[in-house]
């Protein structure tokens, strides 16, 4: 049987702008997970609504219908990841698309269809009143793919040993209470030992580390308990998930390991050599095991680790989310605003109502935030800063603050400007205590006083304006 082209007749609403339209041939689509409802200027078909099916051949036949209308640039809004292969065909056809925000292409109150949000976000573009979200190049985005996937696959692994630990806990067997991690060297031997069959806590316990603080009684006590075959049984599931999961870790890994080769092998020698690590540090429990720091050098002819906080792994994740590409920001304020670490200030007659930095989901800006939490507790001029604005404003604005001046960095790095180097607490304590006397002898100065250094007795001129 001859399959029949999809068509419906849609009615559409004449289009009325008093605006200027900056995108005449403009087209704005509304994802879904069935149909994809488009609209085109009412002039360039006799029907400029159409719906079409999200089988593939059917997203070749709107694409076709937009090179047939004379569409130059295509809005469309970010739902779900049901936008995800119309996009990439319209981008690969040589149209400008636009991925735009759902906050900003809320319509006026009253009837909501997807024949008017598709017709709405025509009309927001043809104004000009639309804004694309950033999607990096393809090769990144492939990057990221693998990245986030890492991630996932990490807290899948991590709510297998968070069952295990409750099923040992049902049997009265407090392991997490004398080791650190179930999942270490001394807590996986119990656990396999365990799940084989194995019952007696002095026999379990002998799989002791030699590292472990705890003594070989001392487990032996904790793994005493009652033993059911219920609880049994869900530990030993958990536990078959758990290695499966470390084995798709390694293959992923691996993946990323050969994606990365690709990819430095499509990119020009940078100019500069890869600089000495900063100092030896040893590997996090889930970082990948590769060599990570020459091919990122390779990509963006810097070295990211370079920078207080953001270690190989972190620098891979933080350009996965990124890209290399700074120019897509103008300037590093445009950077920081898209992290949403910068303040959104709303002013009403005047008067400043709120500063609160948005609410965001941004992968990056997250990295960035635990990168400045991990400072806060180091020797650093960021860690000194930190902790300095933490006793004024609090410890979760502080740690904000000091990740957008982490993103500053990044950013700077990222386009050649800068190559970080990090004065010390010390420096950092000097320079802001100057800071507060030049302020303070200004202030003075303007009341009338003068400050005296009461061990020399000196009297301290005031800053020149």
């Amino acid at each position: 049987m001859k399959h029949k082209p999809h068509r419906r007749t849609i009615p559409s609403r004449p289009a009325r702008s008093i605006l200027e339209r900056i995108h005449p041939h403009a087209a704005g689509i509304d994802c879904g997970a069935a149909e994809h409802f488009v609209a085109v200027p009412p002039e360039s078909d006799p029907t400029p609504v159409r719906a079409f099916p999200t089988f593939t051949a059917d997203l070749y036949r709107l694409a076709d219908w937009l090179t047939t209308c004379g569409v130059t640039t295509v809005a469309m809004e970010a739902t779900g990841v049901y936008w995800i292969p119309i996009y990439e065909i319209l981008e690969a056809r040589g149209f400008e698309v636009l991925l735009v925000n759902a906050r900003h292409v809320k319509n006026v109150a009253g009837r909501k269809s997807n024949v008017l949000d598709c017709e709405w976000l025509r009309d927001l573009h043809c104004v000009g009143l639309l804004r694309g979200s950033f999607r990096p190049a393809d090769a990144i985005v492939a990057l990221r793919a693998y990245l986030r996937h890492r991630d996932s696959l990490i807290q899948t692994a991590a709510t297998h040993t968070q069952r295990m630990q409750k099923a040992l806990v049902q049997m009265n067997r407090h392991l997490h209470v004398v080791i650190s991690d179930i999942t270490g060297l001394t807590g996986l031997r119990i656990l396999r030992d365990l799940v084989a069959g194995q019952r007696d806590p002095l026999t379990l316990a002998r799989h002791r580390d030699p590292r472990c603080r705890a003594t070989e009684v001392e487990i032996a006590n904790a793994l005493t308990g009652n033993y059911r075959p219920e609880h049994l049984f869900v530990l030993q599931q958990n536990l078959e998930a758990f290695d499966v999961c470390h084995q798709q870790l390694t293959a992923c890994d691996a993946a990323i390991e050969a994606y990365l080769q690709t990819l430095t092998a499509h990119t020009a020698l940078p100019p500069t050599e890869l600089p000495p690590r900063r100092t030896p540090r040893k590997p996090q429990a889930n970082e990948p095991r590769f060599e990570m720091r020459q091919p990122l050098h390779h990509l963006t002819a810097t070295d990211l680790s370079q920078i207080d906080g953001i270690g190989p792994y972190n620098a891979l994740r933080l350009i996965a989310e990124i890209g290399t590409d700074m120019t897509r920001w103008p300037t590093a304020d445009h950077f920081t605003s898209w992290l949403t670490l910068a303040p959104r200030n709303k002013v009403s007659g005047g008067r400043l109502l709120s500063s609160r930095t948005p609410v965001s989901a941004n992968r990056a800006a997250a990295l960035l935030r635990v990168a400045a939490m991990a400072l806060s507790r180091t020797d650093t001029a960021l860690g000194a800063f930190c902790r300095r604005l933490g006793y004024r404003v609090g410890k979760a604005k502080a740690i904000t603050a000091t990740a957008r001046k982490l993103a500053i960095l990044v950013y700077r790095t990222l386009k050649g400007e800068i190559q970080d180097h990090d004065p010390g607490a010390l420096a950092y304590d000097a320079h802001h205590r100057t800071r507060r006397l030049r302020n303070m002898t200004r202030h003075a100065a303007t009341l009338g006083y003068a400050l005296v250094h009461l061990e020399t007795g000196e009297v301290l001129p005031a800053p020149v304006s």
